[in-house]
């Protein structure tokens, strides 16, 4: 029996070669055809790049931060120089979709804090990128080089991607060459994981190791599925469980970052909630239901003005499931604004679909002007019982990692009483480098200090 099976799997992977370039025939010393993926990476492997970065840092000589040293050298408390030190990293993986413009796709993480950024390819040749824009809430950012004679690894669509398909993860870590690593695509559309502001990740177990961020989750056939992005290790190395952004999401970032230098994106005005065993419970839907509640619906938005009401259950966004407030958020953030999604709903225990024309997303801190540098990211209502309320915080702003959480309402702002946002704004004038907030937060206040 185990004869067998192991004669029908290796029939299996010989005949799966035939339907693709990743696995044309090989022999062994006998003769004898083996599979292999060595004529699709011939293909790929050159499109894969190292990315370099630099960047400036403040370096204190810390002697000169020595008094006893200062004094003896008669050196003056004011002269303390500093001086400028530039270092290459080598933070990552990128690769080539564009070989005739020269376009790079890697991690927003991987280039965000450079100065100035190198593209290393397989054959040597190195090159000073441009960074044509990025988006931090992907973790996509496009890069454009000059260069002769590039590889470049076609798009796929991974719509029609499947758990259980076979992938090969590709990078160029620490400029050592590439990596290859395969596995299945283990899980579709996880979300939830705080590693993005927009996740809709393909999980796979094909190792993506340290450096490889960036770098190409390809298909048997050599096509471009995901852009690796992330691992999830506690102890800091592979556990068979890692992460890459479905092509079809980077794909619409791209378009807008070559085009704009950034990405514009769609909104339909909606608040919404996962559904919770009590919800569900409450609202007589089945046992396992899917989908996410609506909390509330903007006034004039594109769902206001579609008719979507409180309490609505979203479950499918253009017949694609929609199984998290995260996955939701991913779904119509991908979409051009302009653009009419058919939005499926459960409403008073019946299902009926409805058109919402995306609108143009308006960034947290372009609906509120400015108020103060350490609350960038967030959106500020006069509350009716007084005070200030959170109405939003934009992810990965300042504002989010503030300890303010939407719904909390301000009662005072650097020792002085505030009922409305004017009196907040005048507030917060009087100081610029921290606040201190009084909040009111389900009819508990505390104290918070921003700095």
């Amino acid at each position: 029996m185990k004869l067998t099976i192991r004669y029908c799997l290796a029939f299996f992977l010989i005949a799966s070669s035939a339907f693709s370039q990743a696995a044309l025939p090989a022999f062994d010393s006998s003769g004898k055809q083996l599979p292999t993926l060595a004529p699709m990476l011939k293909e790929v492997n050159p499109a894969v790049v190292n990315i370099s970065t630099y960047a400036t840092q403040q370096v204190n000589n810390p002697l000169l931060n020595d008094p006893f040293f200062r004094r003896f050298f008669n050196v003056p408390d004011q002269q303390r120089p500093q001086r400028q030190q530039r270092r290459q990293q080598s933070a990552g993986s990128g690769v080539i979709i564009d070989k005739d413009q020269g376009i790079v796709v890697t991690n927003h993480h991987v280039i965000g804090k450079a100065d100035e950024v190198h593209v290393a390819l397989e054959d040597g040749r190195s090159f000073k990128a441009e960074v044509l824009g990025s988006d931090p809430e992907l973790d996509v950012a496009v890069l454009k080089i000059e260069a002769d004679n590039l590889a470049e690894v076609k798009l796929a669509d991974s719509n029609f991607l499947d758990v259980g398909d076979f992938v090969v993860a590709i990078g160029n870590p620490f400029g050592l060459g590439q990596t290859v690593t395969t596995g299945i695509v283990s899980a579709l559309g996880r979300t939830g994981l705080g590693i993005e502001g927009y996740e809709n990740f393909i999980q796979t177990d094909a190792s993506i190791n340290p450096g490889n961020s960036g770098g190409a989750l390809v298909n048997l056939r050599g096509e471009l599925v995901g852009i690796n992005t992330a691992i999830l290790s506690p102890a800091g190395g592979n556990v068979g469980i890692g992460f890459a952004i479905p092509i079809n999401m980077v794909k619409s970032s791209i378009d807008q970052l070559v085009e704009h230098g950034e990405v514009r994106r769609g909104q339909i005005g909606v608040s919404i909630q996962d559904i919770t065993p009590e919800l569900r419970k409450h609202f007589n839907l089945e046992n396992g239901q899917q989908g996410v509640f609506i909390t509330g619906v903007s006034e004039g938005s594109p769902a206001d003005k579609a008719g979507l009401k409180d309490g609505d259950v979203i479950i499918a966004i253009d017949d694609e499931k929609t199984t998290s407030a995260g996955h939701l958020r991913s779904q119509i953030g991908m979409r051009a604004i302009g653009d009419k999604v058919a939005v499926t709903l459960i409403r008073d225990g019946r299902e009926k679909t409805i058109k919402v024309k995306v609108g143009e997303s308006q960034s947290l801190s372009q609906l509120n002007k400015r108020l103060h540098q350490l609350l960038d990211g967030s959106r500020f209502e006069d509350n009716p019982d007084g005070g200030v309320l959170v109405a939003g915080l934009a992810p990965s702003s300042p504002a989010a990692y503030s300890g303010l959480r939407v719904g909390d309402v301000i009662i005072g702002a650097n020792r002085e009483s505030v009922s409305n946002v004017k009196e907040l704004e005048k507030a917060l004038k009087k100081s610029d480098d921290s606040i201190l907030l009084h909040v009111s937060r389900r009819g508990r206040a505390f104290y918070l200090v921003l700095r």
